[in-house]
């Protein structure tokens, strides 16, 4: 079973937390009226081997939204972070 370790509550089950999307996919500016760009931001997705950054909300919990950054393959969590804190210059794509 995935565990995530939260930093406000500890270790918990993944069935605690809502997935909330690919924490490396930038929103395109509200202003912008191409319809590709926003059908690609919701609907086109890729499908990352190896490290992968990801937006957890613990809601069973918290509350609080995390990045989460997890091997897509072996699904070992890297490293958990509030989504406050995320800097888009620490995007993980491989």
């Amino acid at each position: 079973m995935l565990r995530i370790p939260c930093p406000y509550c500890g270790l918990r089950d993944f069935t605690e937390f809502v997935y909330g999307g690919d924490a490396s996919n930038r929103l395109p500016d509200l202003a912008d009226d191409d319809v590709d760009r926003w059908v690609e931001h919701v609907l086109l997705r890729d499908n990352p081997v190896g490290l992968h950054a990801e937006h957890w909300q613990h809601q069973s919990g918290c509350r609080q939204w995390l990045r989460v950054v997890r091997n897509t393959v072996t699904h070992v969590i890297e490293s958990v972070s509030p989504s406050r804190d995320y800097s888009w210059s620490d995007t993980v794509r491989e």
